[in-house]
């Protein structure tokens, strides 16, 4: 069975577009709330809620990510950039899981793997800190030989596979290639002994494709769910994206 993270940050991205002056982010005229959202996701057979606080708080805040490691009861990925200020933050959150992400603050949403070669230390004192707290690291990377290769050398237990240049290219001519670069990334990661995911533009219609790919223990699915929460509810939204994740 493939595992589904559900990731709530477009949830706050709704919030944030009207409240973001608000002193709260829940409650009162406050709405919608995330962690109603991701508890709805759960109640669906959601394994787990991830969300991504990042450094400029355009949507998920501080006390979104306190309040559901209060309230979830399943497993908190916290998405977060290699920087030490989110590590501090990722020690005291104590989440199940961290993902360490590349951050732009020009992006719209992420748009691309982590660069582990290039920031080789900075990844291996994350990953060291992440390790000697008990925290399970994932490594959000695209199916690049070299990112996998030296994740799996500096200690990272898990991958997350990139797949938005394939859901990009997924009505186009490049889809097969794009397709298989993926394939070779699975394949490698599993002969380095990784845990390996995938995250980024899976859709209910490409999602056909993409959990054919070898080995995947889990995928992270967060704008499509939203999305299609928003025409029939959560927990639909949330069943029927697992059904089809798993047959």
């Amino acid at each position: 069975m493939l595992l589904l993270g559900v990731n709530i940050d477009h949830c706050a991205t709704l919030r944030q577009a009207r409240y973001r002056q608000a002193a709260a982010t829940a409650g009162g005229p406050v709405e919608p709330d995330p962690v109603a959202f991701a508890v709805l996701a759960e109640r669906a057979g959601a394994d787990g809620i991830t969300v991504h606080l990042r450094e400029d708080r355009r949507h998920i805040q501080e006390r979104d990510v306190w309040r559901l490691r209060e309230t979830i009861a399943t497993r908190l990925n916290f998405e977060m950039a290699c920087t030490p200020a989110m590590i501090d933050f990722a020690l005291k959150l104590k989440p199940d899981s961290v993902c360490l992400v590349p951050e732009s603050r020009e992006e719209i949403t992420t748009e691309g793997g982590l660069d582990v070669v290039k920031n080789r230390d900075r990844v291996q004192a994350c990953i060291g800190a992440m390790n000697a707290a008990g925290i399970a690291t994932s490594l959000f990377i695209d199916p690049d030989a070299a990112q996998i290769e030296l994740g799996a050398q500096l200690g990272a237990p898990w991958i997350e596979l990139h797949t938005g240049a394939y859901a990009n290219a997924y009505h186009g001519p490049a889809r097969a290639r794009e397709f298989a670069r993926l394939g070779e990334g699975a394949r490698l990661g599993l002969q380095c002994g990784l845990t390996v995911n995938a995250g980024h533009g899976i859709s209910y219609v490409n999602i056909a494709e993409v959990r054919t790919l070898p080995g995947l223990h889990e995928l992270n699915i967060g704008h499509s769910i939203v999305s299609r929460a928003l025409l029939t509810g959560v927990e639909e939204a949330v069943r029927e994206m697992k059904a089809r994740m798993n047959g």
